[in-house]
């Protein structure tokens, strides 16, 4: 059994904004396999689906994304997913709009919504596919990341959730060390 965790922000307010890729990302998961509707339990919307023979459990926490690992933590103890079976993914400044890169551990880079999921699994080592939003040095970070995409950005953050769908059905059928090989 594995988790795939998107990050994000629940309310109208943030939908479709550039912190909120991990959520589109997982929409467009759902979107792509018809996976039925998800359920609100864990202090998120979750749904299970079989995925080649193998239990998955994509999940949006509805904790906002700073308390993003409250969620995380109940999903994993409940079905019992060790962290080496979570896949977190997640917006990222550092890295061109649309543009992916998949690691195996590190730290939290200054996202509070990794932050809170280090606190909560108690280990920086999980498996993590941040998708780039890019930076825009006279906006205020906080600003911009709840910022929508521009008109410019708009194809390029389309093709890296694609992207993102993409590298996560490599992850399931072939492991994340084929995805990273792939996608990075």
């Amino acid at each position: 059994m594995k988790i795939i965790v998107g990050l994000g922000n629940p309310t109208k307010e943030y939908e479709n904004t550039r912190h909120n890729v991990g959520f589109m990302v997982i929409d467009e998961l759902m979107n792509k396999w018809s996976t039925p509707s998800m359920k609100q339990q864990f202090k998120g919307e979750v749904v299970k689906v079989k995925r080649n023979g193998e239990d998955i459990i994509l999940l949006k926490p509805l904790t906002y994304m700073n308390l993003s690992g409250e969620s995380l933590i109940q999903v994993m103890n409940f079905y019992k997913v060790p962290v080496e079976d979570v896949l977190v993914i997640y917006d990222d400044l550092d890295i061109p709009t649309g543009k992916l890169r998949l690691r195996q551990s590190g730290s939290a880079g200054g996202h509070n919504g990794i932050k809170s999921i280090i606190q909560h699994v108690q280990t920086q080592n999980f498996q993590r596919l941040r998708v780039g939003i890019d930076r825009d040095s006279r906006i205020p970070v906080v600003n911009y990341v709840l910022g929508k995409f521009t008109k410019e950005e708009k194809p390029l953050i389309d093709e890296g959730i694609l992207q993102a769908t993409q590298a996560i059905d490599v992850f399931i059928d072939k492991g994340f060390t084929a995805a990273m090989n792939q996608f990075n």
